[in-house]
């Protein structure tokens, strides 16, 4: 016999969209003086589309009319009538319903299984205009209501999410950052329409510190974040979900933590096999919280990325370290940062990502289009194959790189490959400001006992390259003379900053 689950919540409901309208946004973006920025980058985020401006500061997004038919929730059956959610399913695949406030907060999350209904009221805490997202399996409906005030009942929102500025209909939010300003957010009523953005000139650079299109000053001033100030309510181990998945995420801060303070923050991305548990405390990040300073200067974070994940060649569900066919861990990667920049005082010009094996390549991954978010990345045996790779957006980053000679998993032709990916990208810029190919540079070498490290110089200064091969197989810890030399060089390369 079929259970009606029934959850009690008083709203006034609209009509459901069920088409993507199209529509051709363009902008401009300039400093307060109408200079153009260029290599900012510009993000829908509703809709998840990203670009960067051109030399002239110039940006467009364009979209075609989609039609988004009902079918698109198979298996199972949604409706919505007289304020009343009707689910149907006929696998064990929840139907997640989240409902926002005009701003974009998320103010009650739910997971519904099986078959029943949801009357939605009581799901909000005031009078005013909220959107409610219904979400089976892949596909999304968004329903926009007017809430008439009615109690709010606390007990159902326990499980909160976190999704900044989340407009879902004809609308959407911008976020625009760029090197030396200040991030810019801005509601966009209508995308059917031209822009142009002013941005301020971040207030912590430091007089007659030279600043750039793209990237920061080395020894720049630290760029506070909007968690600077803040008393910190996070805890140690929590858990974050994002694009329906929830991830655990351990956090580590430094001894005698100053909200006052902007951190350095390094994320330690796990391994096949590995955790984020194991990375925070069995291995303390890879060894980088034991260096010198670590623990009094830096805020380390460790995310859990193991999902189950179909493979489209052969439709077969694997569990994954981090995902490989598509984009949601760094859509996660994305949305944690900026949970982490917005509840703890982070300097947002010194962030990176160090990883091994899987950790590495996840890692590297990210070098190749979160250049404008990380000031660079470590990967300890890397490969640019098997994980999801997105297209490099053709900016620089600092990367240092290393690996045994007799590594059968990630060989050192593989590692190669990635490093000369990063080196396309980081030559001194020409007279233009785009920066140039050096994987044709010479690098300088020097070898310890069991180990030959190469720093190619001659590039940007500001997004260095290192890569280092030593006498050994598949890991991040090999010894010489008693000592860990790949953490500590690692550590030299990421405190240079």
């Amino acid at each position: 016999m079929k259970k009606t689950i029934v959850f009690a919540f008083p709203i006034l409901l609209a009509t459901a969209f069920s088409t993507s309208s199209a529509f051709t946004l363009k902008g401009n973006v300039t400093d307060e003086s109408g200079s153009p920025i260029s290599g900012a980058l510009v993000k829908l985020l509703v809709k998840g589309d990203s670009t960067q401006t051109d030399k002239d500061g110039k940006f467009t997004f364009h979209e075609e009319e989609v039609s988004l038919p009902s079918s698109n929730f198979k298996p199972g059956h949604i409706s919505i009538s007289d304020g009343v959610l009707h689910f149907a399913q006929s696998t064990g695949s929840p139907v997640q319903v989240s409902i926002f406030d005009a701003m974009g907060n998320q103010v009650l999350r739910q997971e519904l299984l099986g078959s029943g209904q949801v009357d939605l009221r009581q799901g909000v805490s005031s009078q005013g205009t909220y959107f409610a997202k219904v979400r089976v399996g892949s596909a999304i409906e968004t329903v926009r209501f007017t809430a008439n005030g009615s109690q709010f009942n606390e007990a159902i929102q326990k499980d909160r999410g976190h999704k900044a500025l989340l407009k879902p209909g004809n609308g959407d939010s911008l976020r625009v950052i760029a090197s030396g300003f200040d991030t810019l957010k801005t509601a966009i009523p209508n995308l059917d329409t031209t822009v142009t953005l002013k941005l301020k000139k971040a207030s912590s650079v430091n007089p007659g510190e030279q600043t750039y299109a793209f990237g920061y000053a080395l020894k720049n001033a630290p760029t506070p974040s909007k968690g600077c100030g803040k008393d910190n309510t996070l805890k140690d181990n929590f858990v974050y979900t994002s694009e329906g998945i929830e991830h655990e995420v351990y956090l580590t801060l430094p001894e005698n933590y100053d909200k006052n303070k902007p951190y350095r923050l390094v994320f330690g991305m796990h391994y096949m096999g590995g955790s984020a548990k194991n990375v925070a405390t069995r291995e303390s990040y890879y060894g980088f919280r034991n260096q010198p300073g670590a623990k009094e200067n830096t805020i380390f974070v460790a995310p859990h990325g193991y999902t189950d994940e179909k493979d489209p060649r052969t439709s077969e569900t694997k569990s994954n370290p981090w995902r490989c066919y598509d984009d949601k861990d760094h859509i996660f990667f994305d949305e944690l940062l900026t949970h982490l920049n917005e509840n703890l005082c982070v300097d947002t010009s010194r962030v990176f990502s160090i990883g091994f094996s899987f950790g590495a390549m996840f890692s590297n991954a990210l070098a190749q289009d979160f250049q404008h978010r990380l000031r660079g990345v470590v990967v300890f045996s890397t490969m640019d194959m098997v994980i999801y790779m997105p297209k490099n957006k053709g900016l620089p980053i600092a990367w240092m790189g290393t690996v045994g000679m007799s590594d059968e998993l990630c060989t050192p032709e593989l590692g190669r490959s990635s490093r000369d990916r990063i080196l396309k990208n980081n030559g001194i810029p020409d007279a233009e400001g785009n920066f140039t190919d050096a994987r044709g540079e010479k690098a300088e070498e020097y070898a310890g006992d069991k180990h030959v490290c190469y720093d190619y110089k001659t590039v940007d200064p500001r997004f260095p390259v290192k890569w280092c091969t030593f006498d050994g197989g598949h890991s991040y810890n090999p010894r010489e003379d008693g000592k860990v030399w790949t953490t500590e060089t690692a550590w030299e390369f990421i405190t240079q900053f």
